[in-house]
C-alpha cells in the first residue's frame, strides 16, 4: 500500500492538481514535497498537528519532507479565513516562534542525515528588490483571478490591505524557490490553502517550464463543521506550557462521539482496522474508544510518561480509583489563606479572570471539594485542605488540586 493509499484510506485528502500523476509519483518515486507554518504565535496547535501527522506518513514511506518556517510571510500575515488582519509581529517576536516550532516539530519529524530540510522564506524574502520582484513574478499574477479567489473573498467584504494581497505571490514565490534549490515538486497544505496553492503550481510552470503538484487535506473540524481545537481557555497548543498535557487529554476524552472516528484515523497511527472498530462502537462503549484516542493523541504529543500521568488522573477522577497523584496541580503559600478565591484561582491560572469565576460561581459551575461554591466573595480557609489538599472543579469535568507549601 502506497503512501497515497494511506492518505486516501485515512480521509486526509481533500484536493488534488493531477490525480493520476500525484498517486504514480507518490508509488514509483521518492518525492521532495513542502508544507508552510507561519510563526505567528509561540506554539503550535492541534491544526498544526494534523499537518504534521501528513508529513509524518509521507517521511515513514521514503519520501522527503521540507518544513518551511514562514519568517518571510509571517510579516505579512495570511488573509486565508480571517475576518480582520491580522497582528503585525515584529521580526524578533517571529524569530522566537519560529525557534518554539523547530523544537516542537522535531518530535514529529526526523530531520536527521537529510531525511527532512528545515527552511526559512525570511531567507529569500526578506531582502527582495520590490520592483525586480514585480517585474519577474508579479507580471504572471492576474489581478482579476486573484480577486475570485476563495482566500480573498471574505476580506474583500471588510477590507483587504494591498499588504495582504501580496501573501498569495509570496506563498507561490516559496514553492519557486523550493523547487530550485532542492528539486521540490509538491505542495501540500489545509484545504483553506488551495488558491494559493494553485498560483505555486502555476508559477513554477510559467518559470522553469517544470510540472509542479498541489494536495490539500482536510481540515480538522467537528461534524458540526466548527473548527477542532478551542476551548473556553482559547486554542489546544502543544507546548505543555500552555496546554497542560491533562488538560490537552481531556480535550481529546471529551469530544463528541460523531468525531471519534475521525480524529483516531487522522490523528493516529493505530490501524484502520481498528480505528473502524473503535469508531463503531455505541453508547457507553464509545467511552472506551475515546480514552484510546485521548491516550495516543497525548502520547504522541507529549510522550508516553505524559500520556500514563494523564490516563491515571482521569481514572482517579471519573472512575474513582482513588490515587490523585496525577492531577493537574498548583502550589499555594500560607499568607494566602484568607484570600479570597477568586483571587487564589486567578493566580494559579486555573481560571483565566475574576469575571470568568463570577460567572462560573453565577451559573453553578465552580466546585470546591465537591460542594458547589455560591458565594462570589468565598474566602480560602484552611479547612478547605483537610486531605492535604483543595480540589477544585470546573463544570463537570475539569479538576485542579491546590496545596499549600
Amino acid at each position: 500500500m502506497s503512501v497515497f493509499d494511506v492518505l486516501k484510506e485515512r480521509n486526509f485528502i481533500q484536493q488534488m492538481t493531477h490525480e493520476d500523476e500525484i498517486k504514480g509519483l507518490l508509488e514509483k518515486e521518492k518525492v521532495t514535497f513542502y508544507i508552510g507554518f507561519d510563526p505567528t504565535a509561540d506554539s503550535l496547535h492541534v491544526g498544526h498537528f494534523l499537518q504534521l501527522m501528513v508529513m509524518a506518513h509521507m517521511q515513514r514511506a521514503g519520501h522527503r519532507p521540507i518544513v518551511l518556517i514562514g519568517g518571510g510571510t509571517a510579516m505579512v500575515g495570511d488573509p486565508t479565513g480571517k475576518t480582520d488582519m491580522r497582528k503585525m509581529l515584529t521580526k524578533e517576536e517571529i524569530s522566537h516562534n519560529a525557534e518554539a516550532f523547530k523544537k516542537q516539530m522535531s518530535r514529529f519529524i526526523d530531520f536527521s542525515d537529510g531525511k527532512a530540510i528545515l527552511a526559512n522564506n525570511a531567507d529569500w524574502l526578506l531582502n527582495l528588490n520590490y520592483v525586480e520582484f514585480l517585474r519577474d513574478i508579479g507580471v504572471h499574477f492576474s489581478v482579476n483571478k486573484m480577486l475570485t479567489a476563495e482566500c480573498f473573498k471574505t476580506r474583500l467584504e471588510r477590507g483587504l490591505s494591498f499588504l495582504e494581497f501580496n501573501y498569495m505571490l509570496m506563498q507561490a514565490y516559496d514553492f519557486l524557490m523550493l523547487n530550485k534549490e532542492y528539486g521540490c515538486v509538491l505542495e501540500m497544505g489545509g484545504d483553506d490553502q488551495w488558491s494559493n496553492i494553485l498560483a505555486g503550481v502555476d508559477l513554477v510552470r510559467r518559470k522553469e517550464g517544470k510540472q509542479a503538484y498541489g494536495m490539500t487535506f482536510t481540515l480538522l473540524t467537528t461534524s458540526e463543521g466548527k473548527k477542532m481545537g478551542k476551548t473556553e481557555k482559547g486554542a489546544i497548543w502543544l507546548d505543555a506550557e500552555k496546554t497542560p498535557p491533562y488538560d490537552f487529554y481531556q480535550y481529546w476524552r471529551n469530544i463528541d462521539d460523531s468525531d471519534v472516528e475521525k480524529c483516531l484515523s487522522l490523528l493516529t497511527f493505530l490501524p484502520m482496522d481498528e480505528v473502524r472498530r473503535l469508531g463503531s462502537l455505541k453508547d457507553k462503549e464509545i467511552n472506551e474508544a475515546k480514552k484510546v484516542l485521548a491516550y495516543e493523541v497525548t502520547k504522541l504529543v507529549h510522550g508516553e510518561d505524559e500520556a500514563r500521568k494523564a490516563q491515571k488522573a482521569a481514572e482517579a477522577l471519573f472512575e474513582g480509583s482513588g490515587d490523585l497523584s496525577n492531577v493537574p496541580t498548583s502550589i499555594i503559600t500560607h499568607d494566602m489563606l484568607g484570600s479570597s478565591l477568586l483571587d487564589v484561582l486567578t493566580k494559579t491560572n486555573i481560571i483565566p479572570s475574576k469575571s470568568e469565576g463570577r460567572r462560573l460561581i453565577t451559573q453553578g459551575g465552580l466546585y470546591v471539594n465537591d460542594e458547589n461554591v455560591k458565594d462570589i466573595n468565598a474566602v480560602v480557609t484552611e479547612d478547605m485542605f483537610k486531605q492535604g489538599y483543595m480540589l477544585v472543579r470546573k463544570g463537570k469535568k475539569s479538576y485542579n488540586k491546590i496545596v499549600i507549601q
